[in-house]
């Protein structure tokens, strides 16, 4: 969860694009004073914390304005909540004329059918994320965001590269594209996929703006797209891959549209296409039905595919959703195999960072405090190095020394 003066964000990277655009629709439509909630549904934990905070923010002597995936799922609960003043739709929460109005709207999402280009945040990051994407076509048993982002639409690639454009003029050096799915981008414009709009940004943005993606399918990944990620030195050599198992048969019951040995392969193919590229994955811990060998399977493929930063996540059921329904193992054991995964990935992020101490990296500033730097190299990668001078925005060269916590302390050796 993150919160700034006008804005309490829970969930995912696109929730927080999205909460810097409504923190200015808000100034604007003269809800100035108010705090927008940004709701989150991915679990049930999720859902009880985004009330939580919208109590937190009550008893703080604000207007609470909730918005979010949970608002969309269950909007009648949280308009009755006592809190809350007003509540807006996940469809139209950045459509300005839902601003302009002082009563509820919630419609149907799946009514929502385009996706607007948005104003550039007053304050971009060095690092800035443009929602390309939004909403989902697929069902998988687990997940419940569909219902609260609607179906899969794409952004316009001039809407988008004027987004981008704005962002790189104010001073973003790293663009982050982000979506639902968003390696579904393009089929509802007629375009052809994800490649197509990557091609369109590296063409029209300075040199000196690179593209990071956000999490990708890899059932998705059109070979427009491999070739960028693999060849193009502007296209940040990571991939944080939608993987959530390790098991074929949870795969199916997740009703994932890979396999196991899809997976490997497109790590294998990504590697040894860009020998430096760092792979991420979400993995999913004590899903419904899942045995040890199962679960055994899901630590082996940390491995077998090479990852680097892995997201673990137990298993919570999310009521409305098919998984929830499925025979559930005993929340003891769900923790217990989050917890042995949780050290798989530990390990795997170990050898990553010890395997580049004495490496020479190149590493993007992004924030300069009480004289040192931390940002991140192409490759995901932290890193925290003595300033001497640099500025954010800067591309230094560094050599890291050590590993520090999760990332690298380095020394700095000078611009790039």
């Amino acid at each position: 969860m993150s919160e700034n003066p006008s804005t309490v964000t829970l969930g995912c990277r696109l929730n927080a694009y999205e909460s810097e655009r409504m923190a200015q629709l808000a100034a604007k439509s003269g809800e100035r004073d108010a705090v927008v909630v940004n709701t989150c549904a991915v679990t049930n934990e999720a859902v009880r914390q985004s009330r939580q905070a919208i109590r937190r923010a009550a008893r703080q002597g604000r207007r609470v304005i909730a918005t979010g995936c949970a608002v969309q799922t269950d909007p009648e609960s949280f308009a009755a909540m006592p809190e809350v003043a007003r509540i807006i739709g996940n469809g139209v929460k950045l459509d300005p004329e839902s601003w302009a109005r002082s009563e509820d709207r919630a419609p149907d999402v799946f009514e929502t059918r385009k996706l607007p280009r948005a104003e550039a945040p007053a304050a971009p990051a060095v690092r800035a994320h443009l929602e390309v994407q939004n909403g989902c076509d697929h069902r998988c048993t687990f997940c419940i965001i569909p219902y609260g982002r609607g179906a899969a639409r794409s952004k316009r690639p001039e809407d988008a590269l004027a987004e981008a454009r704005a962002l790189a003029d104010a001073g973003a050096k790293e663009i982050v594209l982000t979506g639902v799915d968003l390696t579904s981008w393009g089929p509802d414009l007629g375009e052809a996929r994800l490649g197509t709009l990557v091609k369109v940004l590296l063409d029209g943005l300075p040199g000196n703006v690179a593209i990071r993606l956000s999490s990708i399918d890899g059932a998705e990944v059109d070979d427009l797209l491999f070739r960028l990620l693999t060849e193009e030195e502007r296209v940040a050599p990571y991939a944080h891959l939608s993987l959530q198992a390790g098991a074929d048969m949870i795969l199916k019951r997740m009703k994932r549209r890979h396999s196991r040995e899809d997976a490997v392969k497109l790590a294998a193919r990504l590697k040894a296409a860009r020998p430096e590229i760092a792979l991420g994955a979400d993995l999913i811990a004590g899903f419904p039905t899942e045995t040890e060998d199962m679960a055994a399977e899901t630590r082996a493929l940390v491995e077998d595919c090479g990852l680097s930063f892995v997201h673990v996540f137990p298993f919570s059921p999310r009521s409305g959703t098919p998984a929830a329904r499925m025979p559930q193992l005993d929340r003891a054991v769900v923790k217990a195999r989050a917890k042995a995964l949780r050290a798989v990935a530990d390990a795997a992020l170990d050898r990553h960072l010890r395997a580049r101490i004495g490496v020479p990296l190149t590493v993007l500033v992004e924030q300069v405090r009480d004289g040192l730097a931390t940002g991140k190299a192409p490759d995901f990668t932290d890193v925290l190095f003595p300033a001497d001078g640099a500025r954010p925005g800067e591309r230094i060269r560094v050599t890291p020394q050590a590993r520090d916590e999760r990332r690298l302390r380095a020394v700095h050796v000078g611009p790039e």
